[in-house]
């Protein structure tokens, strides 16, 4: 297909006579449209499209329509529907009465060119611009992050199961690419075995059984994947998206004990970051948060929360799989915030996110104080009157003296266990050893003499020193509950936008969900802000508001003294 470019253009005269008598209040696609204006433009998508080809439906049309489908958690069809039917819909995308609108199936071909190119980023930052245009959306102000969990839109499997489709989806394959080779190297039994989803048999129930059980799925595929790559077989099948999986799967999971496939130990499998959980979602991985457990994909929300009176809008959206841990995201976070303009002054996540290195790389490659609970050090030494604050450090002459006296001028430049560059100091093993209170300051029985670690440079030492301290003071824990807001953004996604499970397979993809999602949370709020509708607080049943003071985690009474700013759901 390809682009015929258009302009923004006017509403039809007759829309919006139609439109303002059936909504004299107007409605959110109504008001959305009224003040932002034309939020895409048909140029900003002219690489998705070829110059020559089928006339394809206005690109800013079907953006502005997947936007507004998460809106209103419209499936594909309702969307097409909508847009052919609901007079909204008509104003906002700017159409005559009697435009048809176009088939449901466009709107997926749209998101497969979207997910190819930038996984839906433009959906979100045409919003974005629209906004800070109408003077909704500014910077340099506070953000928050935090993130959530998503399940992978393929049904999570017990091992049997994901063993015994992972072997079916490139039998059904090669059935299609090669069934004349297939009956050949196929043995009658795997018809039984394999014909139907493995969900449609019966599994024995004795453990001994289901471990036969699967290694005879494991013989069969090792067959299979022997006939596949041998070498009078097609080149073509082993090229096959599923005979890949297979192989890949079976590596993990199996292996050869004097010539028997026999299932891999636990402590033999490969770490969750590669291990594949679904033949149908390979890019989806397992992964365990607390007490909660899940195949699929991570998602990051900021939001903005400022105290001036403009709607919290979520500024970057960023999709990783399940195993990504959350302080791996934060220099990703602030550059995209940098390129879109949005970097905060503050920025506020859980514990999840800061250590000491992204708090000062944050200050110092973006200008951003990155605030949250840094984690202190557990070690034995950490605590007491031995504590590493309770050594004087001398910086120019790089030597350092304990509470009792005794100097260390040992400094040796090392790594740390996370692959920083630190400073190892150690103090001689005839100070330490006749101390009387070696035994407070160091939890070691061999006879060595204390040794402590610090940064490489005394300006990081000190600045962390002083966060760790500020983090103590009851102001900086009361400036933290604006953090708890997003938890809000979170709920709300979720409830409104079906965020929780992906609708699509694959990263990309559940990525563009999740653009469009944020894109969908800040239509819902701008059109809040407009029509005046207050910010939900948290619910609080009627008993926990009658909790004592003291019983109370925070020291404050359960529903009251709670920074309105830090609940940012939208009814």
């Amino acid at each position: 297909m390809s682009m015929q470019l258009k302009g923004p253009g006017e509403i039809p005269a007759e829309t919006v006579r139609v439109a303002r008598a059936a909504f004299p209040k107007g409605g959110l696609a109504i008001r959305v449209r009224d003040e932002l204006g034309p939020m895409f433009r048909d140029e900003d998508f002219a690489d998705l499209f070829a110059s020559r080809g089928r006339p394809a439906w206005s690109p800013a049309g079907l953006a502005l329509v997947s936007v507004l489908q998460f809106v209103e958690g419209l499936t594909d069809r309702q969307a097409a529907e909508a847009v052919r039917a609901r007079i909204d819909f008509k104003y906002a995308l700017g159409l005559h009465l009697d435009d048809p609108g176009f088939d449901f199936s466009v709107l997926s071909e749209f998101r497969d060119r979207l997910a190819g190119a930038d996984s839906g980023r433009r959906g979100m930052e045409g919003v974005l611009a629209a906004a800070r245009e109408k003077g909704l959306l500014k910077s340099a102000g506070r953000a928050r992050t935090d993130s959530s969990h998503v399940l992978s839109s393929a049904r999570a499997l017990c091992w049997l199961e994901h063993m015994a489709e992972t072997l079916r989806a490139p039998l059904n394959a090669l059935a299609q690419a090669a069934p004349d080779w297939l009956s050949g190297v196929s043995e009658t039994v795997w018809f039984r075995h394999y014909a139907t989803r493995a969900e449609d048999s019966r599994f024995p129930k004795a453990r001994a059984k289901r471990g036969e059980m699967g290694e005879r799925i494991g013989r069969d595929g090792t067959r299979l994947l022997k006939a596949v790559f041998a070498a009078d077989a097609p080149a073509a099948l082993r090229a096959l998206n599923e005979v890949e999986i297979l192989r890949q799967v079976w590596v993990q999971h199996f292996h050869q004990v004097d010539g028997e496939v026999t299932r891999r130990g636990p402590k033999d499998r490969p770490p969750g970051a590669m291990r594949l959980v679904s033949p149908y979602d390979p890019e989806a991985r397992g992964s365990v948060k607390q007490d909660t457990m899940w195949n699929g994909y991570k998602v990051h929300f900021t939001e903005t929360c400022g105290e001036d009176g403009s709607p919290n809008l979520v500024v970057n959206v960023a999709t990783t799989v399940a195993t990504v841990p959350d302080n791996a995201m934060n220099e990703e976070i602030h550059a995209s915030l940098a390129v879109r303009d949005c970097l905060p002054a503050e920025h506020w996540v859980d514990a999840g996110y800061p250590t000491a290195a992204h708090v000062l790389a944050a200050r110092s490659r973006h200008g951003v104080e990155l605030h949250g609970p840094l984690a202190g050090n557990t070690s034995h030494q950490a605590k007491g009157a031995f504590g590493l604050d309770a050594f004087a450090i001398d910086w120019e002459r790089r030597q350092a003296t304990c509470p009792n006296g005794a100097t260390a001028t040992q400094w040796y430049p090392r790594t740390d266990s996370k692959g920083l560059p630190v400073i190892r100091v150690r103090f001689p093993d005839s100070r330490c050893s006749p101390c009387p209170d070696r035994a407070s300051c160091i939890n070691s029985a061999a006879d060595r003499g204390r040794e402590i670690m610090l940064r490489q440079q005394q300006s990081e030492h000190d600045a962390i020193r002083s966060i760790r301290a500020e983090q103590q003071t009851d102001a900086w824990k009361k400036r933290y509950k604006i953090r708890a807001g997003v938890e809000g953004t979170i709920s709300q996604a979720v409830a409104r936008c079906g965020l929780r499970r992906s609708r699509y397979r694959g990263l990309a993809k559940t990525s563009l969900q999740h653009q469009l999602t944020g894109a969908a949370l800040n239509l819902a709020r701008i059109d809040a802000h407009l029509t005046g509708t207050t910010r939900a607080c948290t619910h609080t049943s009627h008993f926990a508001a009658l909790c004592p003071v003291e019983l109370t985690l925070d020291g404050t009474q359960a529903g009251v003294g709670v920074d309105v700013n830090a609940h940012a759901a939208y009814g």
